[in-house]
């Protein structure tokens, strides 16, 4: 069985698809707990109606940042968590929870990295006026959505799109690229 944690800080739309389809298969992943930084976040109702565990703090309840992901990662470790999950997590992961866990989180972003990281992929991309960007899932490293991709997935920007409408077909293909991707970094990754 492989143990994940998923990372939200908002609505919960790419963890409740996740979560959906893990239990709707037949492979050994366990959803072991939710990390939110927003304890008033969407998310974190989502994973307490599906008995999901939570860990859901600010970093301001905490000295550094250091200190906040130490907490994390020691109640991460008391949960024997194989993979980090960040879907939606809204926060720069640094090297406390990187050391802890070396090629061992994984991340979706909207957008065709290397092209539009950071916060605002989806906008930046329909700001820029592509004709197409997409959806990446790739390993977490040291910089802003720079490690390595693992799935890429092009989304047509239409004629007839605004940010909401881009934003809507994106995230459609988030919820089917980020599971299937999740599957292969399993398969190759811990192949138990």
């Amino acid at each position: 069985m492989i143990n994940i944690a998923i990372f939200a800080s908002g609505t919960g739309t790419n963890f409740s698809a996740l979560l959906d389809k893990i239990q709707s298969s037949e492979l050994n992943i366990n959803v072991v707990c939710l990390v939110c930084d927003h304890p008033d976040a969407l998310v974190v109702q989502r994973a307490k109606d599906a008995n999901i565990p939570v860990w859901a703090h600010e970093m301001k309840e905490f000295e550094n940042k250091h200190d906040y992901e130490t907490a994390i990662a020691q109640y991460l470790t008391s949960l024997k968590v194989d993979l980090l999950v960040l879907a939606g997590y809204m926060k720069i992961v640094s090297d406390v929870l990187l050391t802890a866990y070396p090629g061992k989180i994984i991340n979706i972003h909207p957008a065709m990295l290397p092209k539009f990281p950071g916060r605002h992929g989806i906008e930046d991309a329909f700001a820029a006026g592509v004709s197409s960007t997409g959806v990446t899932v790739h390993y977490v490293d040291s910089g802003v959505d720079s490690g390595p991709i693992i799935a890429q997935q092009a989304v047509e920007i239409l004629p007839s799109d605004d940010i909401d409408t881009l934003a809507t077909r994106i995230h459609d293909v988030e919820h089917v690229l980020y599971f299937d991707s999740l599957c292969k970094v399993i398969e190759r990754d811990f192949n138990r």
